[in-house]
C-alpha cells in the first residue's frame, strides 16, 4: 500500500483509525469487484465498535438503490433499531452519488470518512455539495482522501480489466 500523509485536520492517532476503517472497505469493495459490482465498500462503526457493512450489491440484486453505502446505512438501521445515526461514521471508498449524499443526511449521520472522489457523480463535493445545500436539514460533518490513491488504483484497474476483456 503506498504512503499515505494524513489530511492536516486530523492528527496521527485519528489518521491511524480511519485508516484502518478505510482498509475495510477496501477489502469490502473487493469482494464486490470480484462478484462483478463496481468495487465500492462501506463500514459503519460506533466509537470503536464495528455495526454495518456494505459492498455494492445491485447486479446481485437486481436492485438499483443497492450501492454500498445504502446496503450499510439499512443494516445499521437493523442493529441499532432506529435510523438516526449521529454517533456513527461511515467509510466508504468513493465518494458518495447524490442518492447515497441523500441517505446519508436523512439518517443524521455523525460523520462521513471517504476515499476518493468521485468526478462523475460526487455529490459530497466534487459534483454536487448536497449536505451544505438549502434542501439539508442536517449539517454532515466529513473528511475525504483517506486511503484516496488505493480507493481510486482499485476501481480503475477494475474498469480497465473489464474494457480489456472487451
Amino acid at each position: 500500500m503506498p504512503f499515505q500523509i494524513r489530511p492536516p485536520e486530523i492528527n496521527h492517532s485519528e489518521y491511524l483509525r480511519h485508516r484502518d476503517w478505510m482498509q475495510r472497505s477496501l477489502d469490502l469493495a473487493e469482494q464486490a469487484g470480484n462478484a462483478g459490482e463496481i468495487p465500492v465498500g462501506a463500514v459503519i462503526v460506533r466509537g470503536d465498535e464495528l455495526i454495518a457493512v456494505g459492498e455494492n450489491r445491485r447486479e446481485r440484486d437486481h436492485d438499483p438503490t443497492a450501492h454500498a453505502e445504502v446496503v450499510a446505512l439499512r443494516q445499521a438501521g437493523h442493529v441499532l433499531e432506529r435510523w438516526h445515526l449521529e454517533d456513527c461514521t461511515l467509510y466508504v471508498t468513493l465518494e458518495p452519488c447524490p442518492m447515497c449524499a441523500g441517505a446519508i443526511v436523512l439518517a443524521r449521520l455523525g460523520l462521513l470518512v471517504y476515499g476518493a472522489d468521485d468526478p462523475k457523480a460526487g455529490a459530497i463535493r466534487t459534483v454536487l455539495n448536497l449536505p451544505d445545500s438549502a434542501a439539508s436539514n442536517h449539517r454532515l460533518k466529513m473528511l475525504g482522501g483517506i486511503l484516496e490513491e488505493p480507493c481510486r488504483e482499485q476501481l480503475q484497474g477494475w474498469f480497465r480489466a473489464r474494457r480489456d476483456r472487451v
